[in-house]
């Protein structure tokens, strides 16, 4: 498919085949009741050079989330380093009647880091070490939660805007466990699992898009904004593999978000759900650089976030965005030139992704000029940190 450039952002959604191990997405051992479940969220990852997930940590505010989001000790999703930011999970419930039901995901190669309503959730800590193992998971239970129509959506919030209450904007029914009501369960966390997706820039400047686990590619969409300027490329790969060129940012765009919101209701979603989840990452979705995004097949999802939900749901469906930030070299190239003339401002477009920018920078520099170029890289953090508002939870 030829590529397109619009005032309109495409949008960006894959659409690949659900091949791979299975794991059953909730309990098989009891009879269905009239529950369905829908989630969404985001596995957001970095290519490196070489094609692979690049393991990363995220310069982020640390007033991101509500501070009565609970969260791991130490807030460790700060520091901890990770190939794939799994990133605004949230579970919602429908039913006609009262229902009481126990919800317990497991996140295998992964860190659990926040989350609510109050869940139990382990480990609350682990070495580097042990965290890096490919058998390391973790899990988030819910237990004794109430979903009823019944109940009054008496909803936590706090001064100031944040994206996680667009998530409510839902028909979904609202829930109860212990004191806490909320419109859906939320988690978030940190894994070292290889995404199914990979991509890489040849020497001719082509990108050549992968498969992992050898499946059909489908519908991608590759994004960039180039300091306000937009472009994007909308292509369908029938094999395992493709190549193309890059999109040319050359427009200042709006977001489509109907356009968006119609291909996630194609995944499952209901309408509003669709529109909760746009209006939820408009923002991040749209920030300067280059990526490409793709739907996470379902089996894969349940295979990395296996979900137990008693009892037994009549229906469950998981959309996960995936989201490949790729670095090219007009963005290494003006990294370089932004920390060489220390222009803070140029480092901060590329927020929480500055630091593994950052380190490709600093391993092509010449070792004698590295101690000058890690003082710059020092002072454009600090700038970074200094411009922070939000204060951080207690």
């Amino acid at each position: 498919m030829p590529w397109r450039s619009s005032r309109l952002l495409p949008i960006l959604l894959a659409s690949t085949a659900l091949t791979g191990t299975t794991v059953s997405p909730v309990s098989t051992s009891q009879t269905a009741v009239p529950l369905t479940v829908h989630e969404w969220g985001t596995f957001t990852s970095i290519a490196a050079e070489d094609g692979s997930a690049e393991t990363w940590v995220p310069q982020q505010a640390p007033g991101e989330l509500p501070c009565f989001v609970e969260r791991l000790p130490l807030n460790l999703k700060g520091w901890l380093p990770g190939t794939v930011r799994m990133e605004t999970p949230v579970l919602y419930f429908y039913a006609p009647a009262a229902t009481a039901i126990d919800v317990n995901v497991r996140f295998r190669q992964g860190f659990v880091t926040e989350w609510y309503p109050t869940a139990r959730v382990t480990p609350q800590a682990a070495s580097l070490q042990d965290y890096r193992k490919p058998d390391f998971e973790s899990s988030i239970s819910w237990s004794g939660v109430t979903v009823s129509p019944d109940l009054a959506p008496d909803f936590p919030t706090e001064p100031g805007g944040s994206h996680y209450y667009r998530a409510r904007e839902t028909d979904a029914v609202p829930l109860k466990t212990k004191s806490q009501t909320e419109k859906f369960l939320f988690y978030r966390g940190v894994g070292t699992f290889t995404p199914p997706i990979a991509a890489k820039i040849g020497s001719d400047g082509r990108l050549s898009i992968t498969s992992a686990s050898g499946a059909p590619i489908g519908d991608v969409v590759l994004f960039e904004n180039s300091d306000g300027r937009v472009g994007y490329k909308v292509l369908s790969a029938a094999g395992p593999s493709v190549t193309t060129d890059l999109p040319a940012a050359e427009n200042e765009g709006a977001f489509p978000a109907p356009e968006l919101e119609q291909l996630l209701v194609k995944h499952g979603l209901y309408p509003k759900e669709a529109t909760a989840m746009v209006n939820t990452w408009r923002d991040s979705w749209t920030e300067e650089g280059t990526r490409l995004f793709y739907i996470a097949p379902q089996p894969v999802v349940d295979t990395i976030l296996p979900l137990d939900i008693r009892p037994r749901p009549a229906s469950v469906v998981r959309v996960f965005v995936g989201r490949l930030e790729i670095v090219t070299p007009a963005t290494t190239h003006d990294v370089e030139a932004a920390l060489t003339s220390g222009d803070n401002a140029a480092l901060r477009r590329y927020g929480r992704f500055l630091q593994p920018l950052v380190q490709r920078v600093v391993a092509r520099t010449p070792v004698d000029q590295r101690p000058a170029l890690q003082q710059r890289v020092s002072a454009a953090y600090s700038a970074m940190a200094a411009g922070i508002n939000a204060p951080a939870c207690r």
